[in-house]
């Protein structure tokens, strides 16, 4: 029976889920938490994961927040409870299915159990879904083991709420420790921990932001954490109030975190990259760039639209359908978009496709034809471009070949190169355009400033006119943001408009791209080790001298 069915002559009451959205990385969402969100009609979650749990939540789901209360007291934060407490109840009894998603684990929130008792005595079903509580999660992602193979014991302490009895029983025991607590409190749980026991000289680990991309983690030990983090300007900070994972015990000694630290240490880790690129053209390329622990930020800066005179592209496609040509050619995915969108007009689908060889550039341009339900017949083995394509690409033979013509639909700014080549080859060639480019609207305010201004780390341009585009849309990026190119022609482009490429990719492909800016960042990291120095990203940088270009 479903949550929300209900029996004859009872209310109609809706049912909840209570949900631990986890520390932070979204990843990090259970698959019954995703199973959950799915359903879900409302979504009554805290501010700092309702980003994390709506992206999995179905469109249009209803998602009411309580009044937000600046006043930190315990009486506006019960008056918050109350006010989340009222809305998941209003929803349930009006049938509706409720989420109601907290930060870590819903076993260690402090009012879950309050708002579980509320639904109880109402009669209103729930269920528990559990997070990744964030005193488990944080330490794994700073690479800090709790246990080892010595049974270690692990303690977990809510510094805010700690009374002096159980600061007096971790004080006296020498096993793991791991506090809860705030940024600015992180000294005096450290003194309190001293006083109760503690030798001053045991290793403790500090974590804030902990398993997102903002996550830093600072080392020291009981004695030195307060200079540490002053030294570091970390405090006085007016984010001092920002919760924080603190780990005291031998297995966040600092010689054995340099082995373990995998998160902080991706090659990319809390770089701001800009894309250059739509969201549905850059979602391959940005899962990439975040699995190398980067932030990418996707920034049109082209619009496609219908070509001024649609006739020839007509033509085509009914061509397409009689048996007009041998080959049809895909060089991007926009051109298989406005294919497609054309046989849709017509009533038509893949089938259209049969005893013609389809030929495409690029595994993004392939996996768009295969999901239109054709398998390209040839894709360059080598480079992906027309030049590549032109390598594979048979010369017309009369015997073999019952036709010679090729469709070819593209752009209206696309090269002749692939023309010229395939005329050379002794085909014929309608060069028919499908779509054109424009470029695109300026983005926020907000991107532009950060452009101009060096708020991103790195740029990824993926041809000429990325380039122009962007400069013209948004302005130059600044002088510290490292500028990765596709290739010569795009690199030769950005240093004509007064940019410094930093990177170049070894062949045409934005993955190549992408993979080169990593190398990047892993030689760029290992340096500042080598050195001595902080590991910073470049938007941390003071203004300089800019690096030479290089090509890994």
């Amino acid at each position: 029976m479903s949550p929300t069915s209900n029996l004859p002559g009872l209310p109609a009451h809706g049912h909840v889920t209570f949900l631990g959205a986890g520390p932070g990385d979204p990843g990090l969402l259970t698959l019954r938490a995703v199973e959950a969100l799915a359903r879900a009609d409302v979504l009554i979650a805290e501010p700092d994961v309702l980003d994390v749990v709506r992206a999995h939540a179905r469109g249009g789901v209803d998602t009411p927040r309580p009044g937000t209360v600046d006043d930190a007291s315990a009486i506006a934060e019960a008056s918050s409870l109350r006010a989340a407490t009222n809305l998941v109840m209003e929803a349930a009894r009006g049938g509706k299915r409720v989420v109601r998603a907290v930060s870590g684990d819903v076993g260690l929130d402090t009012y879950a159990a309050e708002e579980m008792l509320a639904c109880a005595a109402d009669g209103i079903s729930f269920e528990v879904v559990p997070g990744i509580a964030a005193a488990v999660g944080v330490p794994a992602y700073a690479g800090v083991p709790l246990r080892d193979a010595q049974g270690t014991d692990v303690r977990f302490i809510d510094a805010r709420t700690a009374s002096d009895r159980c600061w007096s029983e971790v004080g006296a025991s020498d096993g793991t420790l791991v506090v809860s607590t705030a940024l600015d409190s992180v000294a005096a749980a450290a003194g309190e921990l001293v006083s109760c026991g503690r030798k001053p000289d045991t290793p403790m680990t500090v974590t804030a932001a902990g398993t997102t991309t903002r996550q830093r983690t600072w080392t020291a030990t009981l004695g030195t954490i307060a200079q540490v983090l002053k030294q570091a300007k970390v405090l006085p900070s007016p984010d001092g109030g920002q919760p924080v994972i603190a780990v005291v015990g031998e297995r966040s000694a600092a010689a054995q975190r340099d082995q373990l630290s995998w998160f902080e240490s991706k090659p990319l880790f809390g770089w701001r990259v800009l894309v250059p690129r739509t969201k549905e053209q850059a979602a391959s390329l940005s899962d990439q760039l975040s699995s190398y622990g980067a932030v990418p930020h996707e920034v049109p800066t082209i619009a496609v639209e219908p070509p001024r005179t649609p006739q020839q592209m007509e033509r085509a496609v009914k061509g397409l359908v009689t048996g007009r040509y041998e080959w049809i050619a895909f060089t991007s995915v926009n051109a298989v978009k406005a294919v497609r969108e054309k046989f849709e007009e017509y009533g038509l689908d893949a089938r259209a496709f049969a005893g013609i060889k389809v030929a495409a550039v690029g595994e993004q341009t392939a996996a768009a034809l295969i999901a239109f339900g054709v398998k390209p017949d040839l894709v360059p083995s080598g480079e992906q471009s027309a030049a590549g394509l032109l390598e594979d690409w048979p010369p017309y033979d009369p015997v073999f070949d019952p036709i010679d013509r090729v469709f070819l639909p593209r752009a209206d700014i696309a090269t002749e190169t692939l023309v010229a080549g395939l005329i050379d080859l002794g085909w014929e060639v309608d060069d028919v355009t499908a779509y054109r480019t424009v470029r695109a609207s300026p983005p926020p305010a907000d991107t532009r400033e950060a452009i101009k201004g060096g708020g991103f780390d790195a740029v990824l341009f993926t041809s000429s006119s990325t380039v122009r585009n962007l400069v013209g849309i948004a302005g130059k990026p600044h002088n510290v943001t490292v500028i990765a190119c596709i290739g010569p022609a795009t690199a030769k482009t950005a240093e004509e408009h007064g940019l410094r490429v930093d990177v170049m990719a070894p062949e045409p492909s934005v993955h190549k791209l992408a993979e080169a800016l990593a190398e990047f960042g892993t030689r760029r990291r290992l340096s500042a080790l080598e050195a001595g120095d902080p590991v910073t990203r470049p938007s941390e940088r003071r203004p300089g001298s800019r690096r030479r270009r290089t090509a890994p």
